[in-house]
């Protein structure tokens, strides 16, 4: 069975080797737009779900095609990745010393001697960040490492100092519930079967 990543994160296909699962990857053209007429749960499982049948409408045979979408998301306002470094002060001054969300969808879309099986799922982690002042920001901000990340920071890279605490899984929060992913394919039976 071929197991099928769909996206360029580093962060995802790290997710993945520790899961020691093999696998490739693929990545679409997708422009990413969300359908502001959903909900923002509804968005996210959305979006994870169109770039995984991009891929899936594109390939044949047995296959299990995996993706994601992340969003930081406060009360009703939704962050994604910044545009600029304007926008990444933006951010995190909105998130600094309150409670958000992260919220990582997933879409596993398996074909498995023609029998077909979707999964669509929301993953929601709670995330506590400490107040941070402006210098704080701006040499955050200095380190580059904000500009692919969804809400301007890394729970995993430098910020992860103004992280006070998390509800809910770490890998989520990462972008990519790496243990659902093996319970998928496990019950499936892609990995952990003689």
């Amino acid at each position: 069975m071929k197991v099928i990543l769909a996206s360029s994160s580093p962060r995802r296909k790290a997710l993945m080797d520790l899961g020691r699962f093999e696998y490739e990857v693929l990545v679409s053209d997708f422009e990413e737009m969300r359908n502001t007429t959903l909900s923002i749960e509804e968005q996210s499982k959305d979006l994870a779900y169109q770039k995984a049948k991009i891929i899936y409408d594109n390939t044949q045979g047995d296959r299990t095609i995996i993706a994601a979408d992340t969003l930081v998301v406060q009360g009703d306002n939704v962050f994604g990745k910044p545009v600029d470094r304007d926008d990444a002060i933006r951010m995190l001054r909105e998130l600094q010393g309150k409670k958000h969300y992260i919220y990582t969808s997933i879409a596993v879309l398996i074909e498995n001697k023609g029998k077909e099986k979707e999964y669509k799922e929301l993953h929601k982690t709670a995330v506590y960040v400490r107040p941070m002042n402006d210098l704080e920001i701006a040499e955050y901000i200095a380190t580059e490492m904000p500009y692919d990340k969804a809400g301007s920071y890394g729970i995993q890279d430098s910020f992860s100092i103004f992280i006070d605490r998390i509800e809910g899984n770490y890998t989520s929060a990462l972008g990519l519930p790496i243990q659902r992913i093996y319970e998928i394919l496990k019950e499936n039976g892609i990995v952990g079967t003689i």
